[in-house]
């Protein structure tokens, strides 16, 4: 573990790690401060929470490749400093219409909608960026210290949503997580890259198209990575509907409002945690293998909601999805930063990323619907089953199960065939 640590004498990483801690102890308040705000306006219900968070999720979606070319472009560091800004920015204007009473549907999904832009320029930049600042062999302890430092925010986070709603309303939680977003742009400005963060001249002549077929190319090449975030995309759309949507419904009708749910999600955070310090240790012979049996770990609180199981219960379960989800993160993280060359990383990391939330809108949307037509308990049922079906499907590619944890070695000089004679 010393050897773990020695990693935050890093100036540079410890910035990064002092920034997603910050952003991620705001971005626990949030949902409970956001979903709480939509369900306490006079139009309030699940149907236009699943509008709202839909709205955030879609634009994040449709600008997640625009924002891998950009963080293969300009310096990653820089990229997200910016998009901190901008997401900080929005968030507070949503807790200025909350507090002031001035907020409607229409305006939350909008502002919503720019903070989730600004997510989409931040999450490749952010997945990728820890490959110029550690060597190869650290990657994986730097990865789970992230998470870690992203987790132990949440913890705090998730109980203070609770306190502030209960407290103060949703409207102060909201400012609290704009001003999160503004802090972590501060430290973020001071990350230096040890590696030179200028792309390569090929990058920087091709147009954005250009790169992006590429992007595609070094995403499509790999079998075992778009069957990954194949499952990934359904998994999402599942613990959208259960845990954004559907999970606060429950709390307030069976389980006793936002405290209950918050003190759900404490214990999810509380996984997290623990998932993030396993991740330092555990060295998995076939990891990608690993990540996929991984995310069985959210079915037990999906059961957990389907029978209004007592909040304990509840809390349990999640404790586990949340040490499970952690655990698959750091795993899945670490295999794409190492089979993935580092030039096109960026834009690979946008195409995993909108593929495994492209379907969560709809998800977002339909959620409430559905449950209305078959029953909340029936929803959660069906959601837990389909988990457990993806895990079966995509174990079922040889790819999947197989890929070693090291990619193999470049060929050496001599196994090469020879370069062509000049004319």
């Amino acid at each position: 573990m010393r050897t773990d640590l020695s990693i935050l004498r890093d100036r540079s990483f410890r910035l990064l790690f002092s920034a997603r801690s910050v952003s991620l102890l705001g971005d626990a308040v949030a949902p409970v401060g956001l979903a709480f705000a939509v369900l306490g306006m006079p139009d309030g219900s699940g149907s236009t929470l699943g509008i709202v968070a839909a709205a955030r999720i879609a634009a994040q979606v449709a600008f997640l490749l625009y924002g891998g070319v950009l963080a293969d472009r300009l310096p990653r560091y820089r990229v997200m400093v910016w998009a901190e800004v901008v997401a900080g920015l929005a968030q507070g204007a949503i807790a200025v219409l909350v507090l002031t009473g001035s907020a409607s549907v229409v305006s939350l999904a909008v502002l919503s909608m720019v903070g989730g832009a600004a997510s989409a320029l931040f999450t490749p930049a952010s997945r990728s960026v820890t490959v110029q600042l550690v060597p190869a062999e650290r990657i994986q302890s730097a990865n789970a210290l992230v998470q870690l430092s992203m987790n132990a925010g949440s913890i705090g986070g998730a109980a203070l949503a609770g306190v502030l709603v209960a407290l103060v309303g949703a409207g102060w939680a909201l400012a609290v997580d704009a001003g999160t977003f503004l802090l972590s742009a501060a430290l973020l400005a001071g990350v230096r890259t040890a590696v030179a963060a200028d792309p390569p001249g090929t990058v920087q002549e091709e147009g954005i198209f250009s790169q992006l077929k590429h992007g595609w190319r070094e995403f499509t090449d790999r079998t075992w990575l778009w069957a990954v975030v194949a499952q990934l995309a359904l998994v999402n759309v599942c613990i959208g509907a259960g845990f954004v949507v559907l999970g606060p419904v429950r709390a307030e009708e069976h389980l006793g409002g936002a405290s209950a749910w918050a003190a759900v999600l404490t214990a999810q955070a509380a996984g997290f945690v623990v998932g993030s310090l396993l991740a330092m240790r555990l060295r998995p012979r076939r990891p990608l293998r690993a990540a996929v049996l991984l995310t069985l770990g959210i079915v037990p609180t999906l059961a957990g909601l389907a029978l209004s199981a007592p909040v304990a219960v509840v809390a349990g379960a999640m404790f586990v999805t949340g040490l499970c989800m952690s655990l698959n993160d750091v795993t899945f993280l670490t295999v794409l930063q190492k089979h993935v060359p580092e030039e096109s990383m960026s834009r690979v990391m946008s195409y995993d990323a909108f593929g495994s939330f492209v379907f969560l809108p709809l998800g977002l949307v339909v959620a409430a619907p559905i449950a209305e037509r078959i029953g909340t308990g029936t929803a959660f049922a069906g959601a837990a089953g389909l988990i457990v079906a993806t895990v079966l499907a995509v174990l079922a590619v040889p790819a999947v199960r197989t890929l070693p944890g090291e990619p193999a070695p470049a060929p050496a000089p001599s196994d090469r065939e020879p370069a062509a004679e000049p004319v």
